[in-house]
């Protein structure tokens, strides 16, 4: 009796004796049970079929560098588990992880810096994968005047700065709420990533003791909110803003891959006055 090697469709993968389960095949099925994703709707989305993605899930079937890929782009895989995924199958990485204070960045960090710039008087900062500021505008720095050095020293984590108790913490009026969607935020990350430091981190930033803040006092002529806002208290002034997460379109590197720009949107009036008052 003999074996027929999967076709072209099936990304050009080799067949062979049942084995055990490879690396490989063990990482791609963990991420493809992570994403609540059967074996035949991952076949069906990367043209290839089931019995082929159980035999590369199981070690029966060799996947090919460009098949891996393909199923860690449908199975929306982080950048940098990507090269995991390569690693385990016998591949070379394909993504490489550049420092931003490399030369071959200045074009990237000229462009966030102009884009924070623009975004001036209202709050803009870009962090990485487990929430370190690399970047931050004088909106920004405006609001964490006041805040001890331990908490702003190099590099800042924008979690505890936000959560810390010396932090802004008792400065949000509806800290729970807020506190609540960070962690929800945070939990969703770890579910979808590999990460023992965002791990670490949610479960320092989740211990810290939370004050009752008291009523958070909201007129009924307010702009009616389309998303949770932020309410915080800055020079004698409740400011309210809706955060706004952007990330990079198809990135080719796990530094810019991880790497997202937070706005703070004034979402009332007030906010929007007194912040060009003071711009």
């Amino acid at each position: 009796m003999t074996t027929r090697a999967p076709g072209r469709k099936n990304g050009g993968a080799d067949a062979r004796p049942p084995a055990g389960r490879s690396e490989v095949g063990a990482l791609l099925r963990d991420w493809r049970l992570r994403r609540r994703v059967s074996q035949l709707e991952l076949a069906l989305r990367a043209e290839s079929s089931a019995r082929h993605i159980s035999f590369v899930e199981t070690g029966r079937a060799k996947p090919s560098e460009e098949f891996v890929l393909k199923l860690a782009e449908h199975l929306d895989v982080p950048v940098r588990d990507r090269n995991a995924l390569l690693l385990a199958a016998g591949y070379a990485p394909r993504f490489a992880r550049t420092p931003l204070d490399d030369p071959s960045m200045a074009a990237l960090r000229t462009g966030l810096d102009q884009l924070l710039r623009g975004f001036e008087p209202y709050p803009a900062l870009v962090v990485d994968a487990t929430y370190q500021v690399v970047a931050a505008n004088r909106g920004i720095a405006a609001l964490l005047d006041g805040l001890p050095e331990h908490l702003l020293a190099p590099p800042p984590n924008a979690m505890r700065i936000v959560l810390h108790p010396e932090g802004l913490a008792p400065r949000i009026r509806n800290l729970r709420e807020w506190r609540g969607h960070l962690l929800h935020q945070m939990e969703r990350q770890i579910a979808l990533q590999r990460s023992a430091e965002l791990r670490a981190l949610y479960e320092e930033v989740a211990a810290y003791p939370v004050e009752d803040p008291g009523e958070d006092t909201v007129t009924d002529g307010q702009v009616p909110h389309f998303a949770l806002p932020l309410r915080i208290e800055h020079e004698g002034q409740v400011l309210s803003f809706m955060s706004s997460i952007s990330t990079f379109n198809t990135p080719m590197d796990v530094t810019v891959a991880e790497l997202a720009v937070e706005t703070l949107l004034p979402a009332d009036p007030a906010t929007v006055k007194f912040l060009q008052d003071r711009g």
